[in-house]
């Protein structure tokens, strides 16, 4: 199929690649032409695990390619999928202009019937909207449109993975033919029939469930998906400011939690908390629809407020650990509000180290990907060159976000050159025996300090 990707962010960038990958003609179009001329040029505008190789397969064989030449895109394609972002207000109102001005392009352009698919989440009842604007767009050249929402469920750091491995594949539609072209598009995931680059050979995961849905349904699938995760991360952080304060182990708790399969592992852990553009946007815009259709929006409110509170808890307990914040030389491994991703938009990390310098102190961070992305929107952040330049002569090294690759450090180099030998652990990534072994003081989210110095 010829597919045109309205949108060269995160989700877009992850959809075309991929479905390039498997077997479609794919345009990817941008109005920034910055991003363009990078990815034209073979440079990702982003980081995320394997995708720069999918992009390179793309470009290779001539599946990929990537243009501001928007309305060529329109006219040439069978299917178009928006992956741009609707914006929200700090109160989660909607911003639809963005949405208006693509629906506006595509029906000046389109010469015949289009499938307009919403793939990025956007806001409940956007479909309406975008078949509302296409159809009095559309009226002089008396062009018909359908309209379908197939929301990603891609996580920063795993998207490539998710992507063609997806345990389900979402439709939101109206009619049968709009279903019929989706089916088409996803053909080589739901079959199976593509050599997955991940595993070189054949993909042998499981098949994806197709789940048909009303476009309502999908936008709000999606939405309460996401709020439900973000209540799972705020009632473990819950039950570990319980576990501080009466000597339980988070981690034991949250482990046993997790083996009940009604419940289930993943979310489960606690730490600053959670961050990204989507959680938190995607909660905030549920609030503001509970609200709308006047419902109440109390469990989501406190969600949100749980999650907010994380940084002042963790700051009590560097307060606890120093004393003194004032004048300290404190190293923040992590900026990026995940691992295996340079997005540090509402991260945790950063809103840490605001508090840090603001009561005095002196901080200086390292990520392994978010050097870039925290100097484009956080420049007064002081970024060492690698973990031990953070580590030397700090009197505490706080873990923020949890990259696999602080394990593997030099925790006895680090020791040596550290003024006090203090980890306060933001994301339970190490093992505290081991540490303490080493002659570290090591404090962790949801265990008191009694319990740990007493393990």
């Amino acid at each position: 199929m010829r597919v045109s990707i309205i949108g060269c962010e995160h989700v877009g960038l992850v959809t075309g690649c991929c479905l390039a990958y498997i077997g479609h003609t794919v345009t990817c179009v941008d109005r920034a032409s910055e991003t363009i001329e990078k990815l034209k040029n073979g440079v990702l505008p982003l980081y995320e695990p394997h995708l720069n190789e999918m992009m390179d397969h793309g470009r290779r064989e001539g599946s990929l390619t990537f243009s501001d030449d928007a309305p060529g895109a329109i006219r040439g394609a069978d299917v178009i999928l928006l992956c741009i972002d609707v914006r929200t207000s700090e109160d989660g109102e909607p911003d639809f202009s963005s949405l208006e001005s693509v629906a506006r392009l595509i029906a000046a352009e389109a010469g015949s019937h289009r499938l307009i698919v919403a793939r990025s989440t956007m806001p409940v009842q956007t479909g309406e909207r975008l078949r509302e604007m296409l159809a009095v767009y559309g009226r002089r050249k008396e062009l018909s449109f359908s309209v379908a929402a197939n929301p990603q469920f891609l996580r920063e750091g795993t998207a490539v993975d998710d992507f063609l491995h997806a345990d389900r594949i979402l439709l939101g539609i109206e009619d049968s033919k709009s279903e019929q072209l989706l089916r088409e598009l996803y053909g080589p995931l739901i079959d199976r029939s593509f050599r997955c680059p991940l595993h070189k050979a054949a993909c042998a995961s499981a098949i994806p469930t197709v789940l048909v849905t009303s476009v309502r349904s999908a936008e709000l699938i999606k939405h309460v998906s996401n709020a439900y995760l973000a209540m799972k991360i705020s009632y473990a952080n819950l039950i570990s400011d319980l576990c501080d304060r009466l000597g339980g182990d988070i981690t034991e708790v949250s482990r046993a939690m997790g083996h009940d399969p009604r419940i289930g592992p993943a979310f489960l852990e606690a730490g600053l908390g959670f961050g990204g553009y989507r959680l938190p946007r995607d909660l905030r815009s549920l609030i503001k629809l509970a609200e709308r259709m006047g419902l109440p929006s109390c469990l989501f409110k406190e969600i949100e407020r749980v999650n907010s509170r994380r940084v002042d808890v963790f700051m009590e307990k560097i307060r606890r650990a120093l004393w003194i914040i004032k004048d300290k030389q404190i190293g923040v491994l992590g900026l990026s509000f995940k691992p295996d991703t340079d997005d540090v938009r509402s991260s945790p990390s950063i809103s840490l180290i605001q508090r840090l310098v603001g009561e005095g102190a002196k901080v200086k961070a390292f990520d392994p990907e978010a050097r870039a992305s925290t100097q484009a929107l956080h420049a007064e952040i002081h970024q060492g060159a690698s973990p031990y330049d953070v580590a030397e002569g700090s009197e505490a090294l706080i873990i923020a976000t949890a990259w696999k690759e602080f394990r593997q450090l030099d925790w006895e180099r680090i020791l040596r050159s550290m003024a006090r030998p203090l980890i306060i652990d933001g994301r339970n990534l190490l093992n505290p025996d081991q540490m303490r072994t080493l002659g570290f003081e090591y404090y962790r989210s949801g265990r008191t300090e009694r319990n740990a110095q007493s393990s």
